[in-house]
């Protein structure tokens, strides 16, 4: 009877109509299965969509209390998910923040720089007592290695005085000269040479530190390769002077053997750049640490210099130390030709404030038969308009100087004036009263050497009393906006503590 009613109750069973999956499992797993699940990471993908589409057997051993195994397993793979990105990200943020350039540069750079402006000032005013003495072409190779260390042995010393000896002016200008002679020459542009080799050993590897080390700022660190490349460029210049005054097709038969007036004020232009370069540089790290150490006095002082009516003095201003640095570039065109061997008074020339017309521009000096290179070549290798040009542009320049601080002292701008540019314009007449006083006396004593060495070194120091004018007239506004953020982060902190 048993079996016979076991067998009816399983027909019975069979026969009723199926029912749906979803009646063996709860609705909340039912959501759970639906809801689509986020992978957390790469590893962990490919088993999260296998759990969120569950078999059956899944779903009904969760309703029946199996769900907590694997729901704890779920939520330990998706914590593991949820951190590996989050170390990922803060390891790349760090790695980021250790490559990433600083908002300042530290102040050790710009105390670098100023010490690397001096030196390069040094070497300047060398070079002019090394062209004064006639002591350039003493050496006749250029060896940027080798060269660094002096002839040490009698063979050595009469090997170089043999290449001297060789050039067109030993022949010319030193037939008599004897071995200990050539020596005094020869260490004049020895010391030069290597001056130049240890300013860019000095400048090239700390500048390499401070960038790797992240001292400098972005902008400081392109700053760095551009003067680093300039010292390079400025030797392979300096060589390529020299190179021009060991033959003898530069000058006329029987001249004085010089190098190209055009090379040497290229050579010259160089390091006034190079030192206006560094200069500007060291000023503007250490200006931004002296606004920075006193924030609120900084912003006043930045704001007081975007005064409207600042704008025309500004624009005077770098209009004079273009017209500075122009004078000081026709001065190596007279130091090239030895101009100022000529017409030794002031302020005459000959006869009137002027050569003759015909002396002026003589078609001696034109290459072309039609004459059409007359003017520019009579501008820039006629030695009596050489140095007529020069005349012209130093009492401009002491002209423009006077005006500058004639129209400082106006009422209306001296009541907006800072005071460091008034300071600075002040300066700057004295430097170019000085200048003009050297220039002069250089020219009437037939250029001695102390007072053109002097001269040479004043007109490089009054470029610089124009370069720090400029400068604090300039707002820097990298500066400005970090100092209204520290203002504003400092007013905010004392906000929350009030």
């Amino acid at each position: 009877m048993a079996s016979l009613f076991q067998m009816g109750m399983r027909r019975a069973l069979l026969q009723l109509p199926k029912a749906s999956s979803s009646a063996f499992v709860c609705r909340q797993c039912l959501h759970r299965a639906a809801a689509p699940a986020v992978a957390a990471s790469a590893r962990t993908s490919t088993a999260s969509v296998a759990a969120s589409q569950p078999s059956m057997l899944a779903q009904i051993m969760r309703s029946r209390g199996f769900a907590t195994t694997t729901k704890r397993k779920t939520s330990a793979v998706a914590s593991l998910g949820s951190e590996i990105p989050a170390s990922t990200s803060t390891a790349a943020a760090s790695n980021a923040g250790k490559k990433a350039f600083p908002e300042t540069n530290a102040r050790s750079v710009g105390l670098w720089l100023l010490g690397s402006a001096v030196s390069v000032f040094g070497i300047v005013v060398w070079g002019g007592l090394t062209r004064l003495t006639e002591s350039g072409l003493s050496i006749t190779e250029w060896r940027p290695v080798t060269g660094s260390l002096p002839p040490r042995s009698p063979e050595d010393w009469e090997s170089e005085f043999t290449k001297y000896r060789a050039s067109p002016e030993f022949a010319l200008l030193n037939p008599n000269m004897t071995l200990d002679e050539f020596k005094k020459i020869y260490f004049m542009e020895w010391f030069h040479r290597v001056w130049g080799r240890v300013i860019g050993v000095t400048f090239v590897l700390p500048a390499v530190y401070f960038v790797a080390r992240r001292r400098v700022t972005a902008r400081m660190a392109w700053n760095l390769l551009g003067i680093s490349s300039l010292i390079g460029f400025q030797g392979f210049i300096g060589w390529w002077m020299v190179k021009s005054g060991l033959k003898d097709d530069l000058f006329a038969p029987g001249s004085h053997p010089r190098v190209s007036q055009y090379r040497l004020t290229a050579h010259l232009a160089t390091a006034f750049v190079c030192y206006s370069w560094m200069l500007v540089s060291a000023l503007a790290v250490l200006r931004t640490h002296r606004l920075l150490a006193d924030p609120a006095a900084g912003l006043k002082a930045l704001t007081a210099l975007q005064n409207p009516g600042l704008r025309t003095f500004r624009r005077l201003a770098a209009a004079l130390t273009a017209l500075i640095f122009t004078t000081a570039m026709s001065g190596a065109l007279v130091a090239g030709l030895d101009a100022g061997l000529i017409y030794n008074e002031f302020p005459m020339m000959g006869q009137g404030l002027a050569p003759p017309k015909s002396e002026l521009w003589s078609r001696f000096y034109c290459r072309r038969e039609d004459g059409s290179d007359l003017w520019w070549r009579n501008m820039l290798e006629n030695p009596s308009l050489v140095q007529l040009d020069h005349r012209i542009l130093a009492v401009t320049t002491f002209t423009a100087v006077l005006s500058l601080w004639a129209f400082s002292r106006r009422a209306r701008l001296a009541a907006i004036l800072p005071r460091g540019a008034r300071k600075g314009t002040m300066g700057l007449v004295h430097l170019v009263c000085m200048q003009a006083a050297l220039g002069i006396t250089t020219l009437i004593y037939m250029v001695p050497l102390p007072l053109a060495a002097l001269h040479q070194a004043g007109a490089l120091a009054l470029l610089t009393g124009a370069l720090v004018l400029g400068h604090r007239l300039r707002v820097p506004k990298s500066t400005l906006m970090m100092i209204q953020r520290r203002l504003k982060e400092a007013a905010a902190a004392q906000a929350k503590k009030a």
